[in-house]
C-alpha cells in the first residue's frame, strides 16, 4: 500500500499544473454503485472493499470517506497509512479540503468518475481559498495499476417483452413527450440500468447487476446507444434497428454530446426514427439539454452549453421505478421461487448444525450437546464456514426458474462478522459457523422475471435474553413498517421513523437506510425513492406500483449483528375515509420466509403484532408449499405454527 501512494504522489507531483491533492472516487463512468472489477480503483489503492467512499490522497495524507455501514469494515481493513473519515460524525470532504489544502491548491480528479453535482459541489467549497479543481486527461490510478484486470467482451442481449412488460417503441415515445413537455430536444443518459431498460437491453459487464457498458442519447427524433459494438449481436442489432436506435462505439459519446449541444448530431447521422419522434419538422422551438446532475459525469457535461441545459432528475428514473403489471406478476413469482429457496437452505442448514456441531437446532433452545466434527484432516472437509453455507445458498437459488445469478455478494455473517452491516466473507478468511453465535444471511438472485433481496438472521443454539430483545424490537419496527397506512404524496423520509421507534424505546438504532427499491431484473438498489433518515428520501414521493424493502437492524460492535428484510409493494389502501381527498396508500409484502420464533420475545409483541405473524406465516406455508418436498413442508409447518403471547 505504501508503495501505491508513494507512485501516485511521484505521478501527482509530475502533472500540470503540479496536483496537492488527488480524489479517487468509488464510481465508474456511469456513476455505479457496483462497478466492475476494472473500475475498483479506490479499492485498489485503500485496500477498502466497501462498496461505497472516496479516497483523498495528499502530498502526506491520505483519508478514506465512507457511511455507517462500513465504519467497522473499514476500520479492519485500512491500513495505518489510511485515516478514517466517518460521514455524517467527521466533517465532510469538501469542507475538510477546504478548510486543510492551501491556498491556491489544485485538487485533481477524473471527470468521468464525478457526477455535476458533486464537482460543482466541490468547486463552490474550494472558491473561498481559490482552491481549484483540476480534470486529469487521463485517470492516475489506471497509469500505476500494472496488474488491472482487462474489458471483457460480454453479449449484450434482448430482454423480452414477455417480462419486460413495456416495449421499447412505447418508452422512446413517452420519454419524447417528457423532452417535449419540458422544452428539451435531447437527453444524455447515463446511468446503466437506466440505458438497459429503455432499451429494453440487459449484459453482464457488471458483477451481480445485468448491465451492459453503455451510454445513450435520444432526441426527439433520433436515438442512440453507445458500446463496444463487439458486444452487439446481429439479433440484437436487428432490435434496436427496428426501434430507430444507431448503435455506436462507446468512446464517441463525448463527440456526440458536443454535437448535440450545436444541434448538429441528428443532421451528421441522418438518423430518424420517424415512428417513435414527436417533432418532425424544423418549427419544434425546444432547445434545452436534459441531463441528471446527479448521475451525469463530469466530462460529459463540460462538452455542453452550460445555458441550455435541462439540469433535474433523469425522467427515466421515475419511469423504472414505477413497476408495470408484468413487471409486478414477475417480481413476486421470483420472490416465490426464491423463498422457496431459502426455506430449503434454512432445512439442509438447521440439519447440518445439528449433525456436525451437536446445535439444539432451529427450533429448540437448548446448549450444545458437544462438537461432533472431528479432528484434522477430516474436519476441513466436513466445517460450515460462512462461504461454504452461501455457496450452497446460492446452489439452492441456482435450481430455480429463470435464475441468472446473485444480485449482490452474499452477506453470510457470524457472530461478530453480522455486526458488520455490509460484511463480505472472504474464503481464506472467513469464521466458521457456531451454533452459539447468531447467523445473518443477506442476500438475494437475478431471475429474468425479477430480483430478489432478503435477510433472515436466526440461531441454532440458545439465544440470550437480549439478543431476543434486540431481534423482536427489530422484528416489531419491520412489522410496524410494513403495516403503515399514510396519504398520497408522503415521502420516505416521513415513515423511516416507524422502523425506529421500537429501537429507540431502548436506546438502540442503526445506522443505515431502511428502504430502497429494486429493480425488475436489473440493480437491487434501485431509486429515485428510499426509505432513509437521509434527506434525498425527502426528493420523491412513494406511489402506486413502486417496490421498496423494509430492513431495519441493530449491531453490537464485538457480538452480533440482526436484520431483517422483505421487498413490499406499494398500493392503494382501502381505507374507511379519504380525508382531503388524496387517497391512502399501504405495503403488500412479496417475500415469503419465516421468522424465527425461538429468537422472539413474544412477551414485547402486542396482540396485533402476533396476529400479523401468525397471518404472515400460514401465508408462507400456503404459497411456497408447491415448491417443497414433504420433508421441507413439515419442516416449514413448524417453523410457522401459530403463536400466542
Amino acid at each position: 500500500m505504501a508503495d501505491i501512494l508513494a507512485s501516485l504522489r511521484s505521478l501527482m507531483a509530475s502533472q500540470s499544473p503540479p496536483l496537492d491533492a488527488l480524489l479517487v472516487p468509488s464510481e465508474d463512468y456511469h456513476q455505479s454503485e457496483y462497478v466492475s472489477a476494472r473500475d475498483k480503483r479506490r479499492e485498489f489503492v485503500s485496500g477498502f472493499t466497501g462498496s461505497a467512499g472516496l479516497a483523498l490522497i495528499t502530498k502526506n495524507e491520505a483519508r478514506l470517506w465512507t457511511d455507517g455501514r462500513y465504519f467497522l469494515q473499514a476500520t479492519q481493513q485500512l491500513s495505518d497509512q489510511w485515516k478514517l473519515m466517518r460521514i455524517g460524525e467527521d466533517p465532510p470532504v469538501d469542507a475538510w479540503m477546504s478548510d486543510n489544502l492551501q491556498k491556491e491548491a489544485a485538487i485533481g480528479i477524473d471527470p468521468w468518475c464525478v457526477s455535476v453535482d458533486t464537482a460543482q459541489r466541490w468547486e463552490r467549497a474550494f472558491a473561498k481559498k481559490n482552491q481549484k479543481l483540476v480534470q486529469t486527461s487521463t485517470n492516475l490510478i489506471d497509469e500505476i495499476w500494472k496488474n488491472r484486470p482487462p474489458a471483457e467482451i460480454n453479449p449484450a442481449v434482448d430482454h423480452p417483452l414477455e417480462f419486460a412488460g413495456r416495449s421499447v417503441a412505447e418508452k422512446l415515445k413517452a420519454l419524447r413527450e417528457k423532452l417535449s413537455s419540458e422544452k428539451a430536444r435531447g437527453i444524455i443518459i447515463t446511468t446503466l440500468d437506466e440505458v438497459a431498460w429503455l432499451y429494453n437491453i440487459r449484459g453482464s459487464d457488471v458483477s451481480y447487476s445485468p448491465v451492459v457498458h453503455a451510454f445513450a442519447i435520444v432526441t426527439l427524433n433520433s436515438a442512440f446507444l453507445y458500446l463496444d459494438k463487439r458486444k452487439v449481436s446481429s439479433k440484437v442489432s436487428s432490435s434496436l434497428q427496428a426501434n430507430g436506435i444507431e448503435v455506436r462505439q462507446y468512446g464517441a459519446v463525448s463527440s456526440d454530446a458536443a454535437m448535440l449541444a450545436s444541434n448538429q448530431l441528428d443532421q451528421a447521422t441522418g438518423v430518424n426514427s420517424g415512428q417513435n419522434g414527436v417533432c418532425q419538422n424544423d418549427t419544434c422551438d425546444n432547445d434545452l439539454i436534459w441531463v441528471d446532475p446527479a448521475s451525469c459525469c463530469y466530462a460529459l457535461f463540460s462538452r455542453l452549453d452550460a445555458n441550455k441545459l435541462l439540469l433535474q432528475q433523469s425522467p427515466l428514473a421515475l419511469a423504472k421505478a414505477l413497476k408495470n403489471p408484468v413487471e409486478l406478476d414477475g417480481l413476486k413469482n421470483a420472490h416465490i421461487r426464491d423463498g422457496a429457496a431459502v426455506v430449503q437452505y434454512l432445512v439442509w442448514l438447521d440439519k447440518q448444525m445439528q449433525e456436525i456441531y451437536g446445535a439444539s437446532g432451529y427450533f429448540l433452545e437448548g446448549e450444545v450437546t458437544s462438537k461432533k466434527i472431528p479432528n484434522a484432516p477430516c474436519r476441513e472437509t466436513m466445517k460450515l464456514t460462512e462461504v461454504s453455507v452461501s455457496d450452497k445458498l446460492e446452489g439452492f437459488r441456482a435450481s430455480k426458474e429463470h435464475f441468472r445469478g446473485l444480485s449482490f455478494p452474499t452477506i453470510s455473517s457470524v457472530g461478530p462478522n453480522a455486526a458488520i452491516i455490509h460484511y463480505s466473507p472472504q474464503a481464506k478468511t472467513c469464521a466458521e459457523l457456531d451454533p452459539n453465535s447468531i447467523y445473518l444471511f443477506d442476500s438475494g438472485a437475478q431471475y429474468l422475471d425479477g430480483t430478489t433481496d432478503i435477510t433472515r438472521t436466526v440461531h441454532f443454539g440458545k439465544p440470550s435474553a437480549h439478543e431476543k430483545a434486540c431481534y423482536t424490537s427489530v422484528l416489531k419496527g419491520h412489522i410496524a413498517l410494513g403495516n403503515a397506512r399514510f396519504p398520497n404524496g408522503t415521502n420516505g423520509y416521513s415513515l423511516d421513523i416507524l422502523a425506529r421507534i421500537p429501537l429507540w424505546r431502548y436506546g438502540l438504532d442503526y445506522r443505515h437506510g431502511t428502504g430502497h427499491g429494486i429493480g425488475s431484473y436489473l440493480n437491487v438498489h434501485e431509486g429515485p425513492h428510499q426509505i432513509s433518515f437521509r434527506p434525498q428520501a425527502r426528493n420523491v414521493p412513494l406511489q402506486v406500483s413502486m417496490t421498496v424493502t423494509d430492513e431495519p437492524g441493530y449491531y453490537e460492535d464485538g457480538n452480533f449483528g440482526i436484520r431483517l428484510e422483505n421487498v413490499l409493494v406499494i398500493k392503494e389502501a382501502d381505507t374507511e375515509f379519504n380525508f382531503g381527498d388524496k387517497g391512502y396508500l399501504s405495503f403488500e409484502h412479496i417475500t415469503w420466509a419465516p421468522y424465527q420464533i425461538k429468537l422472539i420475545d413474544l412477551s414485547i409483541l402486542t396482540p396485533e403484532e402476533i396476529q400479523w405473524l401468525n397471518r404472515y406465516h400460514l401465508k408462507c406455508r400456503e404459497i411456497l408449499g408447491p415448491y417443497l418436498d414433504t420433508n421441507e413442508m413439515e419442516w416449514l409447518k413448524k417453523a410457522t405454527e401459530p403463536v400466542s403471547a
